[in-house]
């Protein structure tokens, strides 16, 4: 196995847990759980793109794969657990699933294999993008949010950050043209913003905050900062020339992640 590794990590959500998980801010709560559901239909996607490429892949990549596809199992089992609480509680939320299912389905039924290991790699752009905003602003974010459940999404993207490389190292193994890998960024952009945009709404409706302006205003600006910062970022990503490593890491989430493993047990 490569230097990823699979980290057990399971997270026991308190029995009066509320879908607006927030304290102060149920408006971002509202943002993160639409970016969750679509966890279980991405990455089983990217997951089955990467799956199928493997054996035509060799050493230090190959076992990289492995462990990736071992990483993004646990974020597509946690996110459905988390998923499932929400649905409990939002309705409307079944719908927004469905919408995601059949998209996914869609797209993997009519595009091409290089399509699909190209949305991998423009996927996992979008989600190290993510993690180095959220990085940037994690101390406004999760202040006075449940624990339990910034913990999930904090450990999430930092395996994000963690295997950045993977997913773009065997599309340019394979196939190497960046017009693809283009396409691929802009569908990927367009599905994140639609069902962001339909999850949250539902979210908010939930609240009864659709149409409070504070809730409105937060919004606007976050998503207005994480396009300034982050899109050019991922268009650059789809330059000739460019590699992920590129990118200088977050460090924050590396030392998440092994305060993480020292809260493991070591294995027997």
């Amino acid at each position: 196995m490569g230097s990823l590794r699979r980290r057990d990590v399971c997270f026991e959500y308190p029995a009066d847990l509320r879908a607006g998980w927030h304290a102060t801010m149920p408006e971002f709560a509202c943002a993160a759980n639409a970016v969750s559901l679509m966890m279980p239909y991405v990455e089983p996607y990217v997951v089955r793109a990467m799956r199928e490429a493997l054996p035509t892949l060799h050493g230090a990549l190959s076992d990289d794969v492995r462990g990736y596809i071992a990483q993004e199992a646990q974020h597509h089992a946690q996110h459905r657990r988390f998923n499932d609480l929400v649905a409990s509680q939002v309705g409307g939320v079944g719908a927004v699933e469905s919408l995601l299912r059949r998209t996914f389905e869609w797209l993997w039924r009519t595009r091409s294999d290089r399509f699909h290991l190209a949305y991998a790699a423009a996927s996992e752009a979008v989600a190290y993008g993510a993690a180095r905003w959220v990085e940037r602003h994690h101390a406004e974010l999760f202040r006075d949010a449940d624990p339990v459940v910034a913990a999930l999404y904090l450990w999430h993207l930092a395996e994000e950050v963690e295997h950045k490389n993977v997913a773009y190292d065997v599309y340019d193994a394979t196939y190497r043209s960046r017009w693809p890998l283009a396409g691929a960024m802009v569908v990927s952009m367009v599905v994140l913003a639609v069902f962001a945009f339909a999850g949250t709404t539902v979210g908010l409706w939930h609240e009864r905050r659709l149409f409070h302006p504070v809730a409105v205003y937060r919004l606007c600006r976050w998503s207005l900062s994480f396009i300034l910062a982050e899109l050019p970022n991922m268009f650059a990503s789809v330059l000739p020339g460019h590699h992920p490593t590129d990118f200088t890491d977050p460090t924050w989430f590396e030392l998440y992640l092994i305060g993480i493993e020292q809260e493991q047990p070591a294995p027997a």
